[in-house]
């Protein structure tokens, strides 16, 4: 039995007062809001909100081992999924540990008790894991998943000696001491990647855990972040070696899915599937309904007419799986409105337009009894399905070049000249981000498709996508499963030879193989096309977004920031009302979806977000 998703947060160093538990915990009640616990010393301080998905009598955090050689404790909080559980439970009662109850996250103070640090080499799963061991020195060590599925932020005060990390931003700038100051340079970082990559956040001095990491703090040593080492997948269907055909591929990446879907489909709680109509979540939905029945499935539009309506070809999907359909409408109108809530819940600007809709669909499914919905994220980051890539791996020896652009909210000349004479003198001699990716882009020894992947995997998948999905999902305590996320079936993906990824001018070529036969031909015949909110098309004169960008991005509210200037922005606006674009139009909507953000910056952490005072950065 598994506890469902968590939201977690603490601290080492820093004595928090019950009140300031409460507040960080409340801060985060929609991800847990069926158990509330926390445990308090004079030294550190862990909390745990609980979205229960089964056994609601178990598996109350934090989980406590006592070490029966001495004093001292082992005490764990945990946000995740253990799919291995009781292979684990099994493994430490051989070794004589008693495990208190079903709940997977039960099995971690034992886990660690035995193997210490090295614990995360056992986990299969989704997870961010807290441990304080105080059988010595206090030491608090957090640790992610392999793909950074389950973010964990954290503030390092190096003068105090003290530590503090949370699930989520606004829960962690509740807590005393951390920062909530613009980091000067993230406006330039964010435009040039749409969010920011690796650890770094939009506040200055809050960092978040990449993938695959484990960090371990004491007052006596300080930080210590390191990348674990690939561990090899448990995988039942793994390939003695790469396939030879592009049939015989598919046929593995097929039955590698089938059986992540299949340990996915296991939940007590009410499960569904998020279909937008295209091959990746197609395929998902096709695979869980061989297990599900009823399967429930959901799609979001947009009243009106717009570009991109993907729900015909959602229920073509349903209907030839026979799943009970759900089809969700947004209302354009409600955007600005929804724009505040969305951002707030993600706590740093994401540029990519989606975000509203997500946080509209995963109400919706909130509202019709789901707790667990699965959906097909990061089928495109491991098979190769992105034009961007296929342009990359076809192009020349300046391919990164472009590759990078398509990665920008705004190309870099826009960026400039958008920016005050003050923000680009600021920028002089800050290293940039596009260098810093270009450089991971041309790691040597390596072929341009595993390093593109590589990338597209570790770097922008958990930062744009990935927190986008937990922190939007969880607002409506959804949680939401990845299958393409798997370790079994990212490493089939890195197995297979190029051109079963990308070649003839397709990529996922072994992924539509797979889906031979499983989905209706209009949906694999189909173009490419985003699944993403029209922008272009909703910002144009007199729309309610567009009044709504003139008026977050007026004159008077750029000026209180002075990175950008006010007579270049208010070019950019005009030039989209009257000549629409994708290029003016994403960078608009990233503009808006910043100061937003800088508006509510100082409310983040409190109750409500309201507007902010003036903060002075790049002046």
């Amino acid at each position: 039995m598994q506890p469902g998703m968590c939201r977690i947060y603490g601290s080492l160093g820093t004595r928090l007062t019950a009140e300031q538990m409460r507040g960080a915990g409340e801060l985060m009640r929609h991800g847990g809001p069926d158990q509330q616990t926390a445990v308090r010393e004079t030294a550190w301080a862990l909390g745990s909100n609980r979205l229960a998905i089964t056994d609601p009598q178990g598996g109350r955090q934090p989980f406590v081992l006592g070490d029966p050689d001495g004093d001292g404790a082992i005490t764990v909080v945990y946000n995740g999924e253990l799919y291995n559980h009781r292979q684990l439970r099994t493994r430490l009662e051989r070794h004589g540990y008693r495990i208190p109850d079903r709940c997977d996250g039960s099995v971690l103070p034992a886990l660690y008790h035995l193997y210490g640090d090295s614990f995360t080499d056992h986990l299969d799963g989704m997870y961010a894991v807290a441990v304080i061991d105080t059988r010595a020195e206090p030491r608090l060590l957090l640790a992610t998943d392999h793909a950074g599925m389950k973010p964990l932020y954290y503030h390092y005060d190096r003068r105090g000696d003290a530590l503090c990390f949370s699930s989520e931003l606004p829960a962690l700038l509740a807590l005393p001491g951390v920062p909530r100051t613009p980091w000067e340079a993230g406006l330039d970082v964010y435009l040039t990647t749409r969010t920011p990559f690796g650890e770094r956040t939009m506040i200055e001095g809050v960092m978040v855990l990449p993938p695959a990491s484990t960090a371990v703090f004491t007052r006596r040593d300080g930080l210590r972040v390191h990348r674990r080492a690939a561990v090899p997948p448990p995988s039942p269907t793994a390939l003695p070696h790469p396939p030879d055909s592009l049939e015989e591929a598919g046929a593995a990446v097929l039955r590698e899915l089938r059986a992540a879907a299949g340990q996915l489909a296991e939940a007590d709680a009410p499960l569904c599937a998020i279909t937008s109509g295209g091959l990746d979540s197609g395929l998902v939905t096709a695979l869980l309904a061989e297990r599900v029945r009823p399967l429930h499935t959901f799609t979001i539009g947009y009243r009106g007419t717009w570009p991109f309506d993907e729900r015909p070809f959602a229920r073509e999907i349903a209907d030839r799986h026979g799943t009970v359909h759900h089809q969700v409408e947004a209302d354009p109108r409600d955007f600005p409105a929804l724009l505040g809530e969305t951002v707030r819940h993600l706590g740093q600007p994401n540029a990519d337009p989606i975000t509203l809709s997500t946080l509209v669909l995963f109400r919706a499914v909130h509202r019709a009894g789901f707790k667990v919905a699965v959906t097909g994220d990061a089928a495109d980051e491991a098979f190769g399905g992105y034009d961007r890539i296929r342009k990359a791996v076809a192009a020349g020896p300046d391919w990164a070049r472009d590759y990078l652009t398509a990665l920008a909210a705004a190309p870099l000349p826009l960026r400039e000249r958008l920016y005050t004479d003050d923000y680009r003198a600021a920028l002089r001699g800050v290293p940039s981000e596009h260098g810093r990716l270009r450089d991971l882009l041309h790691a040597p020894g390596r072929g341009r498709l595993d390093l593109i992947t590589e990338f597209e995997l570790t770097e922008r998948l958990p930062a744009y996508h990935l927190r986008r999905v937990d922190h939007l999902s969880m607002a409506s305590s959804v949680e939401v499963r990845l299958p393409y996320c798997q370790r079994s079936v990212t490493a089939l993906a890195s197995r297979l030879p190029d051109t079963t990824r990308v070649g003839d001018g397709r990529g996922k070529r072994a992924l539509y193989a797979a889906a031979g036969g499983l989905l209706p031909s209009s949906v694999l015949r189909r173009p490419k096309q985003p699944f993403t909110l029209p922008v272009t098309a909703m910002l144009t004169g007199g729309s309610p977004l567009m009044e709504h960008a003139r008026e977050v991005l007026s004159p008077a509210e750029l000026k209180r920031d002075g990175r950008l200037d006010a007579t270049a922005v208010g070019r950019l606006l005009d030039r989209q009302a009257e000549r629409p674009d994708d290029v003016t139009s994403l960078a608009v909507w990233s503009l808006l979806v910043h100061q937003r953000w800088l508006d509510q910056l100082d409310g983040l952490g409190t109750t409500s977000a309201g507007p902010r005072p003036s903060t002075g950065a790049g002046t």
